[in-house]
């Protein structure tokens, strides 16, 4: 299979999914700027590069290693929104729904992710917002041209769109083809009196009463209230050993413990004696995602709500679940039938000059989220609410003021005390599953970052397991023989950016062929 070079540099590396965004953070970088200047530019020049995966009426999550600092003194930023403090699993409920409907007002939620930016850039940046932001508003202004990846995912999902989203987002009336230009001139506007006058121009005012004047008109129950309180918190990652690398993770209502059980299981087995893309390793590494997925729907949540955080991550838990791993039998899929599933978000991972690592995920959750925009801004609403269930008593039921599960999460592996490599990997339900595929993929078979990312990926999800490209017929027999449904899935499973922080001082990008980005060092 063929595969791409990864980039080395030393003054600073962007790895994303979009060349433009990576270009632009490159250039913040050169500027002067830090890590956390150029990772704000490129994310959010990736709502327009990238519409249908993320916005700014999106979420955002971030892994912070500050200059020079030791891996203990890594920073969690959760930037996911709350549901309005008038939603209620009870109303839907009785209005007859098992699930939070997907494309109406109901799964909407607060948008957290340009809170989080500007306290990102308030606490960590260096040249300030209005500098990280101006990329972004220059090719807002004047556009830029469709990609194939993203010609591909729009002809998709398109379809989900609102008319007033599709005067935004489809000016063409039709679905793009590869080289049309895209320009979000009223998100152009919207982006300098942020620049302008930070969070406070997006959560209230003109800017607010656009977004609650649609969702209220479609009978929503967001308030001026509810944009006005949203907040992003700081933490601490949740870390967790993987044969001598430290794994950090965001914490919940992420899913990133999920990509810690998952490890946590696979490492009863020889990962290392098998062939990485032989049955035995991706039948192993299924059945571990069907536990740990089925682990995630019954306990996953709300960090204030969550009471089983501890059981997740206790080694006891996994040794029992590895037991019950049959290496010649495939389990029934454990996770549950109306988990929603998604593919899209974007990453994007920055390290500077003095070594400042950002890891940062951006998503509106579904293809164009909601597929409803604000009227005069344009500003496309995630469905995060879909994440919520509604199932009473449950840790995750849709609450007021509460966060719905997540599942983006961004990860930074650290060795001997250093962080050594951020990374993240895209694909909704797939992510803590890729986390695992990359981090095995270099500990137990010694790939470099880039082949850990180009190497063919398999996922077991609701009933099937799936295998792309690269994995041989004799493979997929001898897995169906196990008792596996094989999918041969028509688009490609997720796609992962890193970045390798070498103790000579060279930086080491990879990016993911499965996108249409890259990573630029100077």
């Amino acid at each position: 299979m063929p595969g791409r070079s990864a980039v080395y540099a030393t003054n600073g590396i962007c790895a994303t999914s979009h060349p433009i965004a990576a270009a632009a953070a490159v250039d913040i970088l050169k500027q002067g700027g830090n890590a956390m200047d150029a990772a704000i530019a490129g994310a959010v020049l990736l709502g327009l590069a990238e519409p249908q995966m993320t916005g700014l009426g999106g979420d955002c999550f971030a892994l912070i290693a500050p200059a020079g600092a030791p891996a203990d003194q890594v920073v969690a930023v959760n930037g996911s929104g709350r549901a309005p403090a008038a939603a209620s699993a009870e109303t839907l409920r009785a209005a007859g729904h098992d699930t939070v409907p997907l494309y109406g007002p109901e799964a909407v939620t607060l948008p957290g992710a340009v809170d989080a930016f500007c306290t990102m850039s308030d606490k960590w940046g260096k040249l300030g917002l209005a500098d990280s932001l101006a990329p972004a508003i220059r090719y807002m202004d004047s556009g830029v041209p469709i990609a194939p990846r993203v010609a591909f995912d729009l002809a998709e999902c398109a379809q989900v769109l609102s008319p007033t989203a599709q005067r935004h987002f489809l000016p063409w009336r039709r679905a793009p083809k590869v080289g049309d230009m895209l320009a979000l001139p009223a998100q152009a506007d919207l982006l300098r009196r942020i620049a302008r006058d930070g969070r406070d121009a997006f959560y209230t005012g003109e800017v607010a009463e656009d977004m609650l004047a649609t969702l209220n008109g479609l009978g929503g129950v967001h308030t001026a209230e509810d944009f006005a309180a949203t907040r992003c918190t700081i933490g601490d990652p949740v870390g967790g050993m993987y044969k001598g690398r430290n794994v950090l993770e965001h914490p919940p209502n992420g899913q990133g413990i999920i990509a810690h059980l998952m490890l946590n299981i696979l490492s009863h087995f020889d990962l290392a004696s098998m062939d990485p893309l032989g049955a035995e390793r991706t039948h192993i590494e299924a059945e571990a995602a069907k536990l740990a997925y089925d682990a995630r729907d019954r306990f996953l949540s709300d960090a204030d709500s969550m009471t089983r955080r501890a059981h997740l991550m206790a080694p006891e838990t996994a040794a029992q679940l590895a037991a019950l791993i049959d290496m010649n039998a495939a389990m029934p899929s454990a996770a549950a039938a109306s988990e929603p599933v998604h593919k899209d978000t974007i990453y994007i991972t920055v390290v500077d000059k003095d070594r400042m690592a950002v890891s940062l995920i951006y998503s509106i959750f579904h293809g164009f989220g909601s597929g409803l925009a604000s009227e005069k801004f344009g500003i496309l609403f995630q469905n995060r609410g879909a994440g919520f269930s509604l199932q009473s008593g449950h840790p995750n039921e849709m609450a007021g003021g509460k966060r719905p599960m997540h599942t983006i999460i961004p990860g930074m592996v650290a060795e001997n005390g250093r962080v050594t490599m951020p990374f993240g990997v895209m694909g909704g339900q797939y992510q803590p599953n890729g986390h695992a595929r990359v981090i095995t993929n270099m500990v137990d078979y010694g790939m470099d970052a880039q082949a850990a990312l180009d190497a063919p990926r398999s996922f077991a999800e609701a009933g099937v397991l799936k295998l792309e490209d690269g994995y041989s017929a004799a493979t997929a027999t001898a897995l169906a023989e196990k008792g596996h449904k094989i999918l041969r899935p028509r688009e490609a499973l997720g796609g992962a950016q890193s970045i390798v922080i070498h103790e000579s001082g060279v930086l080491e990008g990879a990016s993911d062929p499965r996108k249409d980005g890259c990573a630029i060092g100077y």
